[in-house]
C-alpha cells in the first residue's frame, strides 16, 4: 500500500498546511495512483481536505472529486482520511459543534462516494487520535490547548462515532480503519521509581481504540462494531526511554531492550482480535531499504508464526514530504523523491528503495500464498 501525506492542520507559525497541494498531488492524482500501480500497489491511503470542502455546512467537493475519479480510473482502492489533523478554522475543536459538523461532513462525503462508485468504501474517520490529542496540546498543532489532552481525546472519539453513524446511514457497507501509533516506553535503568508512570504511557496508546469499542469511557457511546479495522502506525522513533530519548534503531548492535515489531503487533492482536494493517511505516535517506526489509520480515513472523491477519503494509509517505514547520526541508522518505523542474514537481523513483520493495513484496506474496494453501 502507498500513503499520501495529507495533513491540513495549522502549524505553530499560524500557517494552514495543505500537504496534498504542497506536493502537487491534487494536480497529479491520476499520475500518482498510476505510479503506485506500476510498483504493484493497488491500495492507497489518502485524504479529504475538510477545510476546503465545508463552508459553514455547505459543501464544495471540487477538491475531492478529481482525486476520487482518478483513483477509480487507475484501479486503486483508497482508504479516505476524513480528518487528517485539520478542520475549518471557524469550528472550535472543544465545542459540541465540532462533533455535529464532522458527522454531517462525513455523511456528505459518503453520499458523494456512493454516487460515484458501487465499490465498498473505506474511511479513516480521524487519523491518529492519540497523537493528535498530544500534539494539539503542545506547540505543534492548533489549537495548542495545554493540559486538555484527555478532553480532546474524548472529543475526537465522539466525532469519530458521529462520523461512523452518518456514513452508515448512507451506506451500511462502509468499512472503517482506525490508524494509531504503536509505541513502547522503557523505564530508565537508573530510575525504577518511574515504572508506574512508564506503564501508564504504554497503556494510554490503546485509549482511542478502547473508547471506540466502548471498553473505556462507555459514556462516550463507543461499541465494538465501531472498531472495525485496526491501523498500526510504526516508525523508527516509536520506542524510547522515558525522559531520555528514543532507542536507536539504526545502531549495531541494537539496544537489547528493543522489542521486535511482530511482538508489538501481537500485543494489539491479542487485545482486539480485529483485522489489522500497518497503516504507516517508512524511514528516510539511505535507511529506507533496510527498514522495509525488516518490517516485511517482522510481518511474516506475525502472520506465519502468530496467525495475525495483517492485511497490508502502507509505505507512508509514498511520495516525499516536506517538514510541517519548514517548507524548505524535505524528509527524503518516499518511494519517489522530487526534482523541481519548469514543469513542476517531477516524481523520481528512489531505486534502492524500489528494489527493496520488489524484493520484500515477492517474498511476502510467496510465503503468504504458501500459508493460505497449507
Amino acid at each position: 500500500m502507498g500513503g499520501f501525506e495529507c495533513a491540513t492542520h495549522i502549524n505553530p507559525h499560524g500557517e494552514r498546511l495543505d500537504m496534498i497541494a504542497g506536493t502537487e498531488h491534487d494536480k497529479r492524482a491520476l499520475e500518482d495512483y498510476r505510479l503506485l500501480a506500476s510498483q504493484g500497489m493497488l491500495v492507497a491511503r489518502d485524504g479529504l481536505r475538510w477545510h476546503l470542502i465545508d463552508h459553514g455546512g455547505q459543501y464544495d467537493f471540487s477538491s475531492f472529486l478529481p482525486m476520487l475519479r482518478a483513483a477509480r480510473e487507475a484501479g486503486v482502492q483508497v482508504i479516505w482520511d476524513l480528518c487528517h489533523y485539520g478542520w475549518p478554522k471557524e469550528i472550535d475543536l472543544l465545542q459540541p459543534e465540532f462533533v455535529e459538523r464532522f458527522g454531517k461532513f462525513a455523511g456528505a462525503v459518503a453520499r458523494v462516494v456512493r454516487n460515484e462508485s458501487d465499490e465498498v468504501p473505506f474511511y479513516a474517520p480521524v487519523n491518529e487520535i492519540s497523537f493528535l490529542c498530544w500534539a494539539a496540546t503542545r506547540d505543534l498543532i492548533y489549537p495548542h490547548a495545554e493540559g486538555k489532552d484527555e478532553e480532546i481525546k474524548r472529543q475526537l472519539v465522539r466525532a469519530s462515532i458521529a462520523a461512523c453513524e452518518a456514513v452508515w446511514a448512507v451506506d451500511r457497507r462502509a468499512r472503517f480503519v482506525y490508524p494509531e501509533p504503536v509505541i513502547h516506553v522503557f523505564t530508565p535503568k537508573d530510575q525504577p521509581e518511574l515504572a508506574a508512570q512508564t506503564a501508564s504511557y504504554n497503556e494510554a496508546q490503546y485509549d482511542a481504540w478502547d473508547m471506540m469499542a466502548g471498553r473505556k469511557s462507555p459514556e462516550l457511546g463507543g461499541k465494538e462494531e465501531y472498531l472495525d479495522i485496526i491501523g498500526v502506525n510504526y516508525y523508527h522513533s516509536n520506542q524510547w526511554e522515558h525522559l531520555s530519548g528514543r532507542l536507536r534503531w539504526e545502531d549495531e548492535p541494537r539496544d537489547p531492550r528493543w522489542i521486535p515489531f511482530h511482538q508489538l503487533l501481537n500485543s494489539v492482536w491479542e487485545r482486539y482480535r480485529r483485522p489489522l494493517l500497518v497503516a504507516e511505516t517508512s524511514h528516510f535517506g539511505v535507511g529506507r531499504g533496510r527498514w522495509i526489509r525488516e518490517i516485511a520480515a517482522e510481518v511474516c513472523i506475525a502472520v506465519e508464526k502468530k496467525g495475525i491477519p495483517v492485511e497490508g503494509i502502507c509505505l507512508y509517505p509514498v511520495i516525499d514530504r516536506y517538514d510541517w514547520n519548514d517548507r524548505n526541508h524535505w524528509h527524503n522518505s518516499g518511494l519517489w523523491d522530487f526534482r523541481i523542474t519548469e514543469l513542476g514537481m517531477e516524481r523520481v523513483l528512489n531505486v534502492p528503495y524500489a528494489e527493496a520493495l520488489r524484493e520484500v513484496s515477492s517474498s511476502l506474496a510467496g510465503r503468504l500464498l504458501q500459508r493460505c494453501e497449507a
